[in-house]
């Protein structure tokens, strides 16, 4: 792990997120599933964005530091996200974005006959703020992503993700639509019939990028939740 330039204040650091990497720049953290990324019409104030911001003010009240957001994570999705503490630092993130590795765990159901491959679609979203894939190259994104199965299990499978495109819920529309839904998505995949609650099994896992000031290569990799062993 790369040591952090800026001490963690640990006792400030809000519920819900853990700082994995600080300095002049950009902060690095690990987002909890359940936890929004930035503001919507129905939460405005628990949010990444929101406690991340307290945070960095904690006993500095004066301060004139402003995030910006880097990338965003669904609201059920756990994992590593940036931040970068100036409009030219976001931009900078903006350029290379393509280049950046980005890789996620999903657990799966069902065992995908072809073990490594690249999912395309155009993707589009309706309406109901619900994404799909259409024919139409028109009337959609380009959407692609890469996958590896590492671990099979009786009904359900561990993907390793790359994200060669990022677009709005990418990961879970394209598995759920080869029939390989994440487990525990009600959104897109199957609906849960049980009286247990099952968080979605989708975790960005690691994340690796040229520091936009200093080009120094960074690499952060997360705790992988729980949930994942348990099902496999």
């Amino acid at each position: 792990m790369i040591k952090s330039k800026i001490k963690i204040r640990t006792r400030y650091v809000p519920a819900g997120i853990k700082i994995l990497y600080e300095d002049r720049d950009i902060i690095v953290i690990d987002k909890s599933s359940g936890l929004l990324s930035v503001k919507a019409n129905y939460e405005k104030d628990k949010t990444a964005y929101s406690l991340l911001t307290t945070y960095i003010r904690k006993g500095y009240a004066k301060t004139k530091i402003r995030l910006f957001v880097v990338h965003r994570l669904d609201r059920e999705t756990s994992g590593v996200m940036i931040f970068a503490k100036s409009y030219e630092i976001r931009e900078k993130f903006a350029t290379q974005w393509p280049n950046i590795e980005k890789k996620y765990l999903a657990l799966v159901h069902g065992k995908l006959p072809e073990k490594t491959g690249i999912i395309e679609s155009y993707l589009t979203e309706d309406a109901d703020y619900k994404v799909r894939s259409v024919d139409d190259s028109e009337k959609g994104d380009l959407a692609k992503t890469k996958y590896k199965v590492l671990k099979e299990a009786k009904n359900t499978s561990l993907l390793e993700i790359e994200l060669l495109t990022g677009k709005k819920n990418q990961i879970r529309v394209q598995l759920s639509e080869k029939g390989y839904p994440v487990v525990g998505d009600e959104k897109y995949g199957r609906e849960n019939t049980s009286k247990v609650k099952v968080r979605l099994a989708l975790h960005a896992w690691s994340i690796k990028f040229k520091h936009p000031f200093t080009n120094e290569e960074m690499l952060f990799e997360t705790v992988v939740p729980g949930c994942f062993s348990n099902f496999i």
